[in-house]
């Protein structure tokens, strides 16, 4: 009988049980926690690349601009700083060639010139570098490089196109327009914080 109420003895099972919703509970608190904790972090990222993807939008309305004027870098605003191993020749062989054609002799690597790969602490990686922002905003550093070109008969201007010179007639004959097709690699970095960055592939036709 002494054995049989040591059995059916609950003395002690309400603190057995406070002891596991206890536990229960922190592990809830734990969890919301982490998930808010988390969100915010997930958050702040997030507005970063988005801030460094703007950047890199900025960055590459300024190369579109860049091919449009046929190399010249007296864009208002924007200062360029040619790569050091970057030179004239290079850029009009860019601009005008087939690199496969050409293999891009004027340019000074031709394995890096044509690569996607942008590495801002190389040179031989981008063509220019120029800066988007000022202080007391964030700056980004933008690098650009054209890594491949297909070659067509397009212009900048063609204002004066079917007209303005002489008057058309049944006879004239229209050259075909075959635009230039250029593959740009655009890459955008926080200079105070380079873990803030964006990169683009683009097809540009020009």
């Amino acid at each position: 009988m002494g054995f049989k109420k040591i059995l059916n003895n609950e003395r002690g099972i309400a603190l057995v049980m406070v002891l596991v919703l206890s536990i229960i509970a922190l592990a809830i608190m734990s969890g919301l926690i982490y998930i808010i904790t988390s969100g915010t972090q997930i958050s702040g990222i997030q507005k970063r690349y988005k801030t460094a993807l703007e950047a890199g939008v900025g960055g590459a309305d300024v190369a579109y601009q860049f091919v449009a004027v046929r190399g010249n870098p007296n864009i208002p605003n924007i200062n360029f700083a040619w790569s050091s191993s970057f030179t004239n020749p290079c850029l009009t062989a860019k601009l005008t060639t087939t690199a496969w054609t050409t293999n891009w002799a004027a340019c000074n690597n031709y394995t890096k010139a044509t690569s996607i790969s942008i590495d801002p602490n190389d040179p031989d990686t981008y063509d220019a570098t120029f800066d988007l922002g000022a202080s007391p905003y964030p700056t980004y550093r933008v690098y650009t490089k054209i890594v491949d070109t297909v070659e067509g008969n397009s212009g900048g201007e063609e204002g004066l196109l079917k007209g303005s010179v002489v008057s058309t007639n049944s006879g004239e004959v229209t050259v075909q327009s075959k635009p230039y097709l250029y593959t740009i690699e655009i890459k955008s970095e926080n200079t105070a914080n380079t873990g803030e960055r964006a990169k683009f592939s683009i097809l540009y036709q020009y």
